[in-house]
């Protein structure tokens, strides 16, 4: 699915522009450094400013706050973008100097520790593709311009600079292929590409909502997947009793055979694997899952 796919029209300007200098790294390359001490992050935040107002000037007239982190874009894909907000909230309390144009926050690791909730989750490290979250804030109607020339460029030219590339590989220790500046929508565009060719793509219309309009609702309704709920900020999946089950999943003839009955269990079993698998990715966005039990028609015991 592309971002013209979306089933939900374009978001209002944001006060705030919320992005990524996203990292793509060679296949076989360590882990490395999941954070910069506070002493090393400003030289690399200079440089994705600079890089920045290079494809909106106006960009150097608003706030930069960045973190000397990378991240799995499922950390940063989540409802009400939390990483961002974080990031936001941490530097509402940095003290403003009395300079013209836009102050450039960036957090540090101190004894090893980010501040926060910024540190990265074990749970996602070693993937190919890692992301610096920012956040440019400031005059609401220079956001607003800044974020509608974000939206329209980042995704077709947004290379980062050499020098930026050099300064991310030299710090995180990493081994970067490409560099590029994307918006949150690009990142969900791209990711929505990425499970459509995974096998997801009937699940990214549920998280596409649980991401632009978390108080929103949607159903997964679509028969061999399960059947699932987004509603209140939680999706529900239906747990079928085994009548319940057949009489939705499975044929209607009499299944009276061992050959028919093995069958039938092969088919149960990979329909609990799919219903986990729906289950961690949800989860792995931040999404809370509720397995709700259907002894019949699933969708009145998930509304």
């Amino acid at each position: 699915m592309t971002q013209a796919q979306s089933i939900h029209p374009a978001p209002p300007a944001p006060l705030h522009v919320l992005g990524a200098l996203a990292l793509e790294l060679r296949g076989d390359a360590p882990v490395g450094r999941q954070a910069l001490a506070q002493t090393e992050v400003g030289a690399l935040a200079e440089l994705i400013a600079q890089d920045l107002a290079g494809f909106a000037p106006d960009a150097a007239s608003l706030d930069l706050v960045t973190v000397g982190a990378h991240y799995d874009p499922v950390e940063l894909l989540r409802p009400g973008w939390p990483l961002h907000r974080e990031l936001d909230q941490l530097a509402a309390r940095a003290p403003r100097a009395g300079a013209e144009g836009g102050r450039i926050v960036a957090f540090g690791s101190h004894e090893e520790q980010l501040p926060g909730a910024l540190s990265p989750s074990p749970d996602h490290l070693g993937g190919p593709f890692r992301l610096v979250p920012f956040v440019l804030g400031g005059d609401a109607a220079v956001a607003a311009r800044v974020g509608e020339a974000f939206e329209r460029e980042l995704l077709e030219r947004g290379m980062a600079g050499a020098a930026t590339a050099l300064a991310a590989q030299q710090a995180f220790g990493l081994q970067v292929e490409h560099a590029r500046y994307l918006t949150v929508h690009d990142l969900a565009a791209m990711m929505a590409m990425q499970y459509d060719h995974a096998g997801l793509a009937s699940l990214w219309p549920l998280l596409e909502t649980a991401l632009l309009e978390p108080d929103g609702e949607h159903w997964l309704d679509q028969p061999p997947e399960p059947l699932v709920h987004y509603a209140a900020g939680e999706a529900r999946i239906a747990m079928f009793e085994p009548r319940a089950w057949k009489q939705r999943y499975a044929t209607d003839e009499p299944c009276d055979t061992p050959e028919c009955r093995s069958r039938l269990e092969q088919q149960h079993r990979h329909f609990q694997a799919r219903q986990r698998q729906i289950a961690a990715v949800l989860g792995a966005h931040g999404i809370p899952v509720n397995f709700v039990h259907c002894p019949e028609e699933g969708r009145a015991a998930l509304a």
